[in-house]
């Protein structure tokens, strides 16, 4: 008599969940080893947020600006986490030979780019914290929250279209090939500008932050100031139920892009065969 031994086979939804653990484990175990990454990737940043800030003191600025700079300091931790470790990681992968695995696996790319980016979030949220906490105590910096449920959905929002936009972007760097290095560093400057980090994005004036508004974290940014501090609201671009719909709708449009690029690559991975090519 012989015995048939079944194998089950992890499909749809359930597949899905299991590939973003399974990439989000490496990445949060493998910070844990090297405790300098934490130190660096945390105090270091958190000194350059505190330039800003004596900036700000030395030109006697309103005791609310130091919280915004706080604020974006600690969100500049989450647009590193995008680029670095998720736009240009498809290029990586490609260059350290992997892609072809990912390419001729079941599992969704869209799962794979995301499990990448939430174990990557562990020192990115670690990092946003300290900086928060630390900017809190340090400059003494007083919030007063408007809605914590408004803030909490803001917060989620912001992050859902930030990473679907860095979904955008690994796709994109696996056609520009060599240049994803230069790509990401030409990106992280402008960002900060536009995206009003360090300032009050209403300073730009109603047109050019409304284009900036294409940016995730501008109005993200600009939505959790209004929330978290007295004078936030007159400084605010335009009210926060507002910037609230237009979050939804860069979630929705980002992630659908997203999935369309990334079915591309796949397509053209399979009828070309070039797209693992490390020479492109």
């Amino acid at each position: 008599m012989t015995m048939t031994t079944l194998t089950h086979t992890d499909t749809g939804w359930r597949l899905f969940l299991r590939t973003i653990v399974a990439r989000a484990y490496p990445r949060i175990i493998g910070q844990q080893r090297e405790k300098s990454w934490i130190f660096f990737e945390t105090f270091l940043p958190f000194i350059a947020t505190c330039g800003y800030v004596f900036v700000y003191r030395a030109m006697n600025a309103p005791e609310d600006y130091i919280g915004f700079v706080i604020v974006g300091g600690a969100m500049t931790a989450f647009w590193m986490n995008v680029m670095w470790s998720m736009s240009a990681q498809m290029y990586w992968e490609k260059e350290n030979g992997n892609l072809a695995l990912y390419i001729m696996a079941p599992n969704n790319m869209m799962a794979i780019l995301l499990g990448m980016a939430i174990g990557g979030m562990f020192a990115t949220t670690l990092r946003a914290i300290v900086i928060i906490v630390l900017g809190s105590w340090f400059f003494q910096v007083h919030f007063a929250i408007a809605s914590f449920v408004q803030l909490f959905a803001v917060f989620m929002l912001t992050l859902t279209a930030l990473y679907g936009l860095g979904m955008v972007f690994a796709s994109l760097f696996l056609l520009f090939g060599r240049d994803a290095w230069q790509v990401v560093s030409l990106f992280q400057e402008p960002v900060y500008f536009l995206s009003g980090f360090y300032f009050p994005v209403k300073s730009f004036g109603f047109a050019v932050a409304l284009i900036a508004s294409v940016l995730p974290l501008t109005l993200g940014m600009d939505a959790m100031r209004q929330l978290s501090f007295a004078s936030g609201p007159t400084l605010g671009f335009i009210s926060v139920e507002i910037e609230i719909v237009g979050l939804m709708i860069l979630s929705v449009m980002f992630i659908a892009l997203a999935k369309y690029a990334l079915s591309v690559i796949e397509r053209k991975a399979i009828e070309e065969g070039t797209l693992t090519d490390r020479r492109r």
